[in-house]
């Protein structure tokens, strides 16, 4: 497929997921305007929190606490589990139950534990038993509308839970920084969208260089959820291994697997997300890993997504990452939307 023949991607991509990524900017901002208005809990005297969620309602959360981090007033665990930690139980322990569908099995057997354990509970869904099992309870339900893969909807996922901190005061007032990472996100979509040639497009290009690649993506601080972001979307938009590393932690390990397999190694293409609000020692950590790996032989990039704000940054990162992951869906020539493997397992269980 020559990405430059845009207009040949509906031939592949029957589910529209083009057009879920390109709404994605509008997705974050209808997202924490709709969540301005919801209910809260009665209880506000929380002293610890969990959010429980899996894949696409797992990630929200992950940035959420990553970006949040300096700021969080509350110590906030992201659980992708069926079971509760022993120390989640009373009224002021706050269990958020985030699932797109309403009927993923993990988070409803989390929700019947934080009922047991009378904890203060919301819920974050579109429906299902998730959203039965809280009206038959009567516990806030934050319900939003969306058709469509759960990966697609990540700006619910986010932007509900941000407006739930904020609102709850466990974090500040967010309302400037969602607006500009809308606009920062609108006008970076001008330079990666699938009308933009390859030679003016950088995640065309760097879709194109990770084809018939094992592909691993390093993030830190605000960009370690973004860097797993990629690697799930990479997996499931093209169908391709991938793996996601944290800096500091990978220095600690990953570092020292550059030497076997040989045979391998040449087919590994290293992706680093540079941000220019890291922690100073996590930029130098940054820079001298990139150039270990490449003095070892391995393929490596770098995309800088240095904004003003934290909460932009992280976001350009995100729908870059979505673009080339569907780009390389379409180098492929793989659907971006069904995930057989996934549904099949379900079925399974």
């Amino acid at each position: 497929m020559n990405l430059n023949s845009f207009q040949q991607f509906k031939s592949i991509d029957h589910g529209d997921m083009l057009g879920a990524i390109q709404k994605l900017p509008g997705q974050l901002k209808e997202a924490f305007f709709l969540g301005r208005d919801l209910p809260l809990p009665e209880n506000k005297k929380l002293d610890r929190i969990v959010i429980a969620g899996m894949g696409g309602s797992a990630i929200g959360a992950d940035l959420l606490v990553d970006y949040a981090f300096p700021d969080l007033r509350i110590p906030t665990f992201v659980l992708r589990d069926y079971q509760l930690p022993g120390w989640a139980m009373e009224k002021n322990c706050l269990v958020v139950c985030s699932s797109h569908s309403g009927n993923t099995e993990e988070t409803n057997s989390v929700l019947s534990q934080a009922i047991k354990r009378n904890c203060t509970i919301v819920v974050i869904t579109t429906g299902g038993k998730l959203f039965s099992t809280a009206a038959e309870n009567d516990i806030v339900a934050w319900k939003f509308e969306h058709v469509g893969q759960p990966r697609a909807a990540v700006g619910f996922s986010f932007g509900l839970l941000l407006r739930l901190f904020a609102r709850l005061s466990i974090i500040p007032e967010q309302d400037e920084a969602i607006k500009t990472a809308v606009l920062a996100m609108n006008k970076f979509c001008k330079k990666i969208g699938a009308d933009v040639p390859i030679v003016n497009n950088p995640a065309k290009r760097l879709a194109g260089q990770l084809v018939d690649q094992h592909v691993s993506v390093f993030g830190a601080e605000h960009l370690s959820p973004v860097s797993r972001r990629w690697k799930t979307q990479i997996n499931e938009l093209a169908k391709c291994w991938a793996q996601y590393e944290i800096i500091p932690e990978a220095d600690h390990n990953t570092l020292a697997g550059v030497l076997q397999p040989s045979k391998m190694l040449p087919k590994i293409f290293t992706v680093f997300l540079k941000s220019k609000h890291y922690y100073p020692r996590n930029k130098k950590r940054m820079d001298l890993t990139l150039t270990e790996f490449m003095v070892a032989g391995l393929c490596t990039d770098q995309v800088d997504f240095s904004a003003e704000e934290k909460m932009a940054e992280m976001w350009k990162a995100i729908i870059f990452g979505d673009y080339v992951s569907y780009y390389l869906a379409m180098m492929y020539e793989i659907d971006p939307t069904p995930v057989e493997a996934i549904e099949s397992l379900k079925t399974q269980m």
